[in-house]
């Protein structure tokens, strides 16, 4: 009979390390096994941010040697009174609001509908959630190209349904239309991931509930609005949490779409980060604009989850 992996790894173990391992407690075992993972995440994400709270203060330049001087808040009082930055951070909120608008809408429209288990239910299902699976540069550059006002079908669509010249009219090289071009194709891409949630939340409502309505002869809307409504509400919530988040970091599909432009009209935060840190190399200010806007997030995102866990706990 041949001996197990495990057997073969015991009798090799030295009799002195075999005795210190057995002498270990659990709770010290633990930590070996997770310091590893520790060490990494320390390394990664909270290094990182220490060392950019310390920048934050400083005068500091990437492209320059030269000594770097303690500024204090100046970085910080700049920012806050610079116009360009409130007009990138009006920017960064139209496209937040309208995005988890229509995609909260729709998503929850197609999960309902999804629900109700018709015929070719499943293909349906595959069609609707193939653009999430796309990369943001692929849609990008996918979506430019139908935005072409010349050979663009998009145009040409409109075109169909309202009448216009086709060629009169730039969606991403109009300052008006331009936030709008965004906004329907972070919706068209991500509106499914909201579906799916909202398809969990509405699978999750026992049947037996619904049946007691009907029994108390609760009208098709009076369910809906009593029973679905309440029951989805958390998972509505958990969609909107991810979708924010999300899009408050914006930043591939805006490139690829506009790159910020035309002007500035569509140069949310991401971007006019990016720019002061590499294209200005302001690294300093760029540190201070960066911790400001993951306090924002930060803040924006904890009162969130407690409003999320009183929703649950109702």
């Amino acid at each position: 009979m041949t001996d197990s992996p495990i057997t073969r790894v015991a009798r090799a173990t030295p009799p002195g390390m075999a005795r210190q391992v057995r002498g270990l407690s659990d709770r010290a075992i633990a930590w070996i096994f997770v310091a590893p993972t520790i060490f990494l995440l320390l390394a990664v994400n909270i290094f990182p941010l220490i060392w950019t709270i310390r920048l934050s203060f400083t005068n500091f330049k990437a492209n320059r040697n030269r000594p770097v001087e303690w500024i204090g808040t100046r970085n910080y009082e700049r920012i806050l009174t610079d116009s360009d930055i409130w007009l990138s951070m009006q920017a960064t909120a139209h496209f937040l609001f309208w995005t988890i608008f229509f995609q909260v809408l729709i998503g929850f429209t197609l999960a309902w509908l999804i629900n109700r288990k018709f015929k070719g239910n499943d293909l349906w299902t595959t069609i609707i959630v193939l653009p999430m699976m796309l990369s943001p540069a692929v849609v990008g550059n996918f979506w430019t190209f139908l935005y072409q006002p010349q050979i663009g079908l998009f145009n040409y669509v409109i075109s169909f349904f309202t009448g216009v010249d086709p060629s009169s009219f730039q969606m991403i090289g109009d300052v008006n239309l331009a936030p709008w071009a965004i906004v329907i194709v972070d919706t068209w891409m991500w509106t499914p991931f909201v579906m799916l949630i909202c398809l969990a939340g509405l699978r999750s409502i026992p049947e037996y509930i619904y049946e007691a309505a009907e029994i108390d002869r609760a009208s098709k809307w009076r369910q809906f609005w009593t029973i679905t409504v309440p029951m989805v509400l958390p998972f509505l919530m958990l969609a909107v949490l991810f979708r924010g988040i999300e899009n408050f970091k914006m930043f591939d599909l805006v490139v690829q779409l506009t790159g910020g432009g035309p002007g500035s009209v569509t140069e949310v935060t991401s971007i006019n980060l990016k720019r002061e840190a590499f294209e200005k190399w302001r690294t300093g200010y760029a540190s201070a604009y960066a911790i400001i806007l993951f306090v924002t997030v930060f803040g924006l995102a904890s009162i969130y989850v407690k409003a999320l866990n009183k929703v649950k706990e109702r």
